[in-house]
């Protein structure tokens, strides 16, 4: 473990925290920038400090990043065995359909909801929704919301217990295909080659429902961090988490590439210029 990189938790002194209400159900919600809004959601075990380096770097591109809490403790340092506990706790959960035949995930609607009022506040053509391992999906899900114009889908793990499913209700399925159609979207993702968390039977399953509106990446499992934290290395144990716990920070690594990648896909689709 690098040090330098993973120093501790983080204590988000440089976000502002919000209580954000949509229908009645009330979640922390980290805001920090300005321009057009990107909701990042996090990966398993939570808002990690990789997690926070992807939401500067996304503010500092020109952007009001929200991050809401869903799970995990916020800013905390992925550990192993707190991890898992917030394991148990997801796949429980009536907000989350972590296994096969539960369909779209509950929390996706109120995930549409905190879109709909970032797109009202900070303006601009529309927002972007990035999801991470856990929550992948759900940035497609969130396309179901009219403002959600750039959705981008990094290493999606739902469901656990079915390579080839999208944790998407047949239904929405179709509504999420006919809005990418009718609309021209296009959907980013990106999964290590070796991932057994998400397969290429999950990215080929993305692309019949989406054609060729699904971008998919696929980094050589070889490059990914080798050190990443506890919880990745004991838990998750395969490359996976591309654009956080196994991105190499240096410049011209194939993930820091991807990372640059996902900030031009964002410019480009909310209308703005990225700054460095």
């Amino acid at each position: 473990m690098n040090p330098a990189e993973h120093p501790g938790d983080d204590d988000l002194g440089d976000f502002t925290r919000r209580l954000v209400d949509v229908d009645g159900t009330v979640k922390p919600v980290y805001v920090a920038g300005s321009g057009p809004a990107v909701v990042l959601m996090p990966e398993m075990p939570g808002i990690s400090p990789d997690v926070l380096r992807l939401a500067r770097w996304i503010r500092d591109a020109g952007f009001t990043v929200h991050v809401p809490s869903l799970f995990g403790a916020d800013g905390a340092y992925p550990a192993t065995e707190a991890g898992r506990e917030v394991i148990r706790r997801a796949c429980v959960s009536a907000e989350f359909r972590a296994f096969a035949g539960g369909g779209t995930s509950p929390v996706t609607a109120w995930l549409r909801g905190l879109a709909r009022r970032a797109h009202a506040e900070c303006g601009g053509p529309g927002v972007g929704a990035v999801g991470l391992c856990f929550t992948g999906n759900f940035a497609l899900t969130m396309t179901l919301e009219p403002s959600v114009i750039a959705p981008v889908l990094n290493h999606p793990s739902l469901p656990l217990d079915d390579p080839a499913g999208l944790e998407l209700g047949g239904e929405d399925a179709r509504a999420v295909r006919d809005r990418v159609v009718r609309d021209g979207l296009r959907v980013l993702a990106y999964r290590f080659d070796n991932d057994r968390w998400c397969t290429g039977r999950r990215f080929a399953a993305y692309r019949r429902l989406l054609g060729d509106a699904f971008d998919g990446r696929v980094l050589d499992g070889a490059t990914a961090n080798p050190e990443p934290p506890p919880f990745f290395r004991d838990m998750v144990g395969t490359p996976h988490s591309v654009v956080t716990a196994h991105l190499v920070n240096e410049e011209g690594h194939p993930t820091l590439r991807a990372r640059d990648e996902i900030l031009a896909f964002l410019a480009d689709r909310l209308a703005t210029a990225s700054r460095p």
